[in-house]
């Protein structure tokens, strides 16, 4: 029951089963970073940055997330592969495991909130076994002040014990790591994987539930910036496809890189205080923001440094593809004050299509922009997953199936009305290959997809001529500033016709397939918005 950081406030964890713990409350970032070194845990890098390796797990595990079935979830959540239930017996025995497990050791413990609006704001209480994931949880999550840390009431609690294993034949997992979801007790318990992205995303699908069914506001995996005249751009996209380096335009304020709620009075408020960016290939020439924001108080994961150096090699994907950083959205100096935008203009799908078939840029009609956010569409490339020798199509409904406890059509509802009453364009980006697929053509170029989205931005693509592509039916602005009209048109790009056309069909029927399961929940006007052929 010990106090180490800044605040003067002494805290107990007995009313979490955790007993006689050594807690090390509300740390400074400089106390995490130093006492993470100092265990041996981490190293500073040339910039000033902490580099840890999250062991086992260097991504979620989406096979291992579970939500526990009660009285709340029983009806509503849309149970299956994304989300397994979890007996909530078993819960309560794992958690007094964790607990049990906790106790008697030295812990971090940090109050924070969700929800930069205040009429939606969520405090959560988070517990680590790490100092380090301690760090993630201050970069990612909302700051209190100092003064509202007197009398901070918890509403939900993470609990993350990355140490402890669980049993699966007693425990009723599938494998020694977990993250599951309470939402009676108000819970998100990590265990046995140390990825800090476990934690950040229990508290986004719990409020991905909250906040639709309590809240009336739709929560969205996407990033969001606001222009110089106020108008705000939503940027959707699944992992890799350029979410979070696309909404970090010099000319706009980012608002946030990754989680968002749309509310009633057509607002846009961050759910976060950081962003978690992937630093695959990262360059300071194509992420200026990114790349800069990378100094003291930022934590970067599974990095390898150039040798004799400590200097991150951000080419080096020896131990993951998956390599990340995150930071206190402060450390980008063009955001928007709040983190809350107002008057949505535009909405941006991004597919990382490595078949090279969809066209970079298109606008979408009401029905085929509820087709496309319930495909939820980009393609996994060769060699990022084991197993995996040619581009697959990956279908994620609402560009974020693992985090969505509701059905996929509860959200589009939303969506749809939201874009009808405030008169939103809705963009389809392709941000990946053009002129062949993956490992024939090539990665569309940053600049350019840059460019086409200030076009759309700008009104520059109001009234350009349009061709509907002919087999997706997509309307492709014929002429775009500063990007070259051979471009524009992705068969136009290919050498060979007839491989784009079949290969085209090809992408039409995976559509057609993963959308089988929504059929019976979409109105005439969606149905038509698929692919024509």
């Amino acid at each position: 029951m010990e106090n180490y950081g800044l605040s003067t406030k002494t805290i107990s964890l007995e009313n979490l089963g955790i007993k006689n713990a050594n807690v090390r409350y509300q740390l400074t970032p400089d106390e995490l970073h130093d006492i993470t070194i100092e265990k041996g845990q981490g190293v500073e890098s040339d910039t000033g940055a902490l580099a840890i390796n999250t062991g086992e797990f260097t991504g979620r595990s989406p096979q291992d997330r579970f939500i526990v079935h009660d009285s709340i979830t029983e009806d509503k959540v849309w149970w299956g592969n994304v989300n397994i239930p979890f007996d909530s017996a078993k819960f309560d025995a794992l958690y007094d495991k964790v607990t049990d497990y906790l106790s008697n050791k030295e812990v971090f413990v940090r109050d924070s909130y969700v929800c930069a609006d205040e009429d939606y704001r969520l405090n959560v209480r988070v517990v680590t076994e790490n100092s380090w994931s301690n760090l993630f949880c201050y970069n990612m999550f909302l700051r209190p002040e100092e003064s509202e840390l007197e009398d901070f009431k918890a509403d939900w609690h993470v609990v993350c014990a990355p140490g402890f294993m669980a049993d699966p034949a007693v425990d009723g997992t599938r494998q020694s790591n977990f993250a599951i979801l309470n939402f009676t007790r108000k819970i998100a318990l990590v265990g046995g994987t140390g990825y800090t992205g476990e934690m950040k995303k229990g508290i986004f699908s719990a409020l991905n539930f909250i906040l639709p069914v309590d809240k009336n506001t739709l929560p969205m995996h996407c990033s969001a910036n606001v222009g110089e005249n106020g108008d705000t751009a939503i940027f959707f996209g699944l992992s890799g496809t350029g979410k979070t380096t696309l909404s970090a335009d010099p000319a706009r304020k980012l608002i946030g890189d990754d989680e968002h709620g749309w509310t009633s009075n057509n607002s846009v408020f961050n759910f976060e205080g950081g962003c978690y960016a992937k630093v695959i290939n990262l360059t300071e020439e194509n992420e200026p923001d990114i790349f800069r924001a990378i100094k003291r108080g930022a934590l970067l994961e599974n990095v390898i440094f150039k040798p004799g150096t400590n200097e991150v090699d951000f080419e080096d994907i020896s131990i993951t593809p998956n390599t990340r950083v995150s930071y206190p959205i402060t450390h980008i100096d063009n955001i928007q004050p709040g983190s809350v935008g107002h008057n949505p203009k535009n909405i941006f799908f991004l597919s990382a299509d490595s078949f090279g078939i969809l066209p970079p840029i298109s606008k979408l009609t009401p029905g085929q922009a509820a087709y496309y956010f319930i495909s939820g569409y980009t393609a996994k490339v060769a060699g990022t997953e084991a197993g995996i020798n040619e581009p697959q199509p990956n279908f994620s409904a609402c560009f974020g199936a693992p985090f969505m406890p509701l059905h996929p059509a509860k959200y589009a509802e939303m969506l749809s009305s939201k874009m009808k009453e405030a008169g939103v364009n809705v963009w389809l980006i392709n941000t990946g290959w053009t002129g062949g697929p993956y490992g024939t053509g090539q990665r569309m170029k940053l600049k350019l997809t840059r460019a086409m989205i200030t076009a759309a931005l700008n009104g520059e693509l109001n009234n350009v001529e349009y061709k509907n592509h002919e087999v997706f039916g997509l309307a492709i602005p014929q002429t775009c500033p500063n990007v070259p009209d051979e471009v524009l048109n992705p068969r136009d790009t290919w050498e060979n016709k007839e491989a784009y056309d079949a290969k085209a069909l090809e992408l039409a029927a995976a559509f057609k397939n993963n959308f089988a399961k929504f059929e019976e929940f979409a109105n005439e006007e969606i149905m038509s918005g698929g692919p024509l052929a």
